[in-house]
């Protein structure tokens, strides 16, 4: 029986508004390239190829039915002859790796390019560690043309002492080199916690005093339905509370920023600053921090809601009440716990209590708190940096993204399940303060997550593509980031097809992308090597190698 990609689709799972099928007529047409008649592909990877050939837009091409349809390809325009390819069972290896031809990027629009400089590089005395080597280094990414460099600010380092008082001694001095090297700074205003995520090799707490704070008083932290403490970062909740030794939390963010903006006057004047972005929540980001490691958190597990302080509680009884339904002042109480599946909750299954009346005012409500604050700290983050792009950073959700629920998003706050688009009231507030939205895992490949954690029906490429089509339909500028260390040609191709879409009419790209991140690793010859030609192409520059790239079929 032939092969169909559609009955592959709806046997597999349930098509949904966000579905990668359900969208495949966005994407732009994939063109095939020549395949010889005796390559043999193992089966597994040609039904993953053929899942995502509407996805793999202009870097690599997959085959169209299977057999006993044969599969007519191009060579440099030649039409060849029709070979029907053998499918083969799941542990037969294909003779050799498939070559596919790379997309030309030379004459395409300029990307800036970012790298992140490490976690370490200010130490908790606001110190900076070891200048000779950074200068090395800054100089060395100068020689490959990147554009600039991203640096936290750490709250927990600058305000650590005491309220109000601030030590930027080590910023000062880093940025200096950074304006000697000349080259740009992405600043990062850092009011979470460095330590226990993917990446960490540090440790910065929030400052000692907002800790003193915390222990007399937890409310101040988000907290799960089993009453456990985030000391990440602040809860929401407290956003326009003055427990914070008689300041809310958001006229501790703005004195911070302008704290910020007065200190370095100079470096904004010149535009060696070229944008700030603000911290919003755990890592930096717009999220509630409903996966955290220190909790027992592990991929791909769902998460849990992260509304049980006092403060969020209060928030969520109002609303019931304003709906008139007092009874729904509580958070749902079959969510599983943070390592569940959707199917294993009477929340998140399909047909589950998210879709029920209760379930969409709670995930309305739940959401809507995590746009407000976007939109508080965003306002006055404004009125600190006027004149100076302000950007957020959203995570990448993927996991769970083929279900009905997307069960993972909607604990992050991302109301975002099959009949609903959770990012476009996100894209909207940061439309309004004319914010930039800088997304993450933009070189993740579905293919690959099919391959490794298959049961996590997980689906980034879906998840990129409907993030970035919600802020640019909204005409925001849009950047972007690695969301793992990324090293080979692969992992950059993916970028560079989601900085720079194939055929897209209105020309749309992404306005700079951040490398995570300037390591020895990222330093090592071979390494480097492809991260300069990676830059080349996220420049539009030609690159001489230009050609066909292996791609394994195992």
């Amino acid at each position: 029986m032939a092969f169909s990609p559609a009955h592959f689709f709806q046997n597999a799972w349930p098509l949904n508004a966000h579905s990668t099928a359900s969208r495949a007529w966005l994407s732009p047409p994939v063109v095939s390239r020549t395949l010889p008649a005796s390559r043999r592909l193992s089966s597994r990877f040609v039904i993953s190829a053929q899942y995502n050939s509407h996805r793999l837009y202009g870097n690599f091409a997959s085959s169209t039915a299977r057999s006993p349809v044969s599969s007519k390809v191009e060579n440099g325009g030649e039409n060849t002859e029709d070979h029907p390819i053998d499918t083969v069972d799941d542990n037969e290896i294909a003779d050799e790796p498939l070559k596919l031809l790379e997309r030309d990027f030379s004459g395409s629009p300029y990307v800036p390019v970012y790298v992140m400089l490490p976690l370490s590089i200010i130490n908790m005395n606001c110190e900076l560690v070891d200048p000779d080597d950074l200068l090395h280094q800054l100089r060395t990414l100068k020689s490959i043309n990147v554009d600039g460099v991203m640096v936290d600010c750490w709250w927990g380092i600058v305000e650590a002492q005491a309220p109000q008082v601030y030590n930027w001694s080590g910023y000062k001095r880093l940025f200096q080199i950074v304006r000697d090297m000349q080259l740009k700074l992405q600043v990062v205003m850092s009011f979470h916690e460095c330590g226990g995520n993917v990446g960490d090799d540090v440790h910065i707490p929030l400052p000692e005093w907002v800790r003193e704070i915390g222990r007399s008083n937890p409310d101040i932290f988000f907290t799960d339905k089993e009453g456990r403490r985030n000391p990440e970062c602040l809860s929401w909740g407290i956003d326009k509370e003055r427990v914070l030794k008689g300041r809310t939390a958001v006229e501790i963010y703005f004195d911070y920023m302008r704290s910020f903006r007065v200190e370095f006057d100079e470096f904004f004047a010149n535009g060696i600053i070229s944008e700030i972005e603000i911290g919003l929540g755990p890592c930096g980001e717009l999220r509630y921090p409903s996966y955290p490691a220190n909790h027992g958190w592990q991929y791909p597990g769902i998460g849990e809601f992260q509304c049980y302080d006092q403060y969020l509680l209060r928030s969520l009884t109002k609303a019931a009440e304003a709906r008139g339904h007092l009874f729904w002042a509580k958070g749902p109480d079959n969510t599983g716990h943070y390592n569940s599946c959707p199917h294993e909750t009477g929340f998140f299954c399909d047909g589950g209590e998210y879709d029920s009346y209760y379930g969409r005012f709670f995930l309305n409500w739940y959401s809507k708190v995590l746009v407000d604050h976007g939109d508080r700290v965003l306002a006055l983050a404004n009125l600190a940096f006027e004149g100076t792009c302000i950007a957020v950073k959203l995570s990448g959700i993927h996991w769970w993204y083929k279900t009905a629920s997307h069960a993972a998003e909607l604990t992050a706050g991302f109301y975002n399940p099959c009949n609903r688009d959770g990012y476009a009231p996100i894209a909207e507030m940061l439309q309004k303060h004319g914010a930039a939205l800088n997304f993450t895992c933009v070189e993740l490949r579905t293919l690959d997550q099919e391959e490794g954690f298959p049961e996590a029906l997980a689906d980034p490429e879906g998840l990129v593509w409907q993030v970035l089509n919600s802020a640019w339909d909204v005409s925001i500028p849009v950047a972007s980031e690695n969301a793992l260390p990324c090293y080979d040609r692969e992992g950059y191709n993916k970028i560079l097809e989601n900085a720079k879409p194939l055929n897209d009419p209105d020309g749309r790209h992404l306005s700079a992308f951040t490398y995570l991140r300037l390591t020895p690793v990222l330093m090592e010859t071979h390494n480097f090597t492809e991260f300069e030609r990676f830059v080349k192409r996220m420049h539009g520059e030609a690159v001489p190698d230009q050609g066909r790239v292996a791609f394994p079929t195992t």
